[in-house]
């Protein structure tokens, strides 16, 4: 499985993580003789499932919409324990949907963006080398970065569109 080439890029001219947009970009180091990213979340991404395209669709809307519908509300308990036993049964429902090990094959995570929000990049499949936001943790599924003409967000843009930001930024302080 050879990585996205501007990515591969990035890593053999460029740098092995750190600085990047959010809480940076995640390091890559070789463990064991394996290549690891390392990072809030970084575990999240199926190394053994890399080569497998990433899908082009998310779980089913329907599905999705059936499940929000029946998230536990706290006021319709008298027992705050019977509440939590309904959110933890709920809680398992939405990971078994959202978070199947499936929804994220050929992506590998690469930024936390913060309160368990990530961006992921594609490895495999028709999405190859495009960067999605991952939302799931306040149940939104993930979705593809966007630029201004509608079209999906590579490696190299959303990392030369965070590098100008910081440089505007840079500049600005006195």
């Amino acid at each position: 499985m050879r990585l996205p080439e501007e990515y591969r890029a990035f890593l053999l001219h460029v740098g092995a993580g750190g600085a990047g947009p959010a809480y940076g970009l995640f390091p890559v180091r070789r463990v064991q003789g394996r290549w690891r990213w390392e990072g809030d979340g970084a575990g999240l991404a199926d190394l053994s499932r890399l080569a497998e395209p990433f899908p082009d669709q998310g779980p089913d809307p329907k599905l999705v919409d059936d499940l929000r519908a029946q998230r536990p509300e706290e006021e319709d308990f008298d027992d705050v324990e019977d509440f939590d036993d309904a959110m933890e049964a709920w809680d398992e429902r939405w990971d078994a949907v959202m978070f199947a090990p499936e929804r994220t094959a050929g992506a590998i995570v690469i930024c936390h963006l913060g309160c368990a929000r990530r961006e992921w990049l594609i490895i495999s499949g028709s999405h190859r080398g495009t960067i999605w936001s991952d939302d799931r943790a306040d149940d939104v599924d993930l979705v593809p970065l966007l630029n201004d003409d509608g079209k999906p967000v590579t490696f190299a843009r959303w990392y030369s569109d965070w590098l100008q930001q910081a440089e505007r930024t840079a500049l600005s302080t006195p």
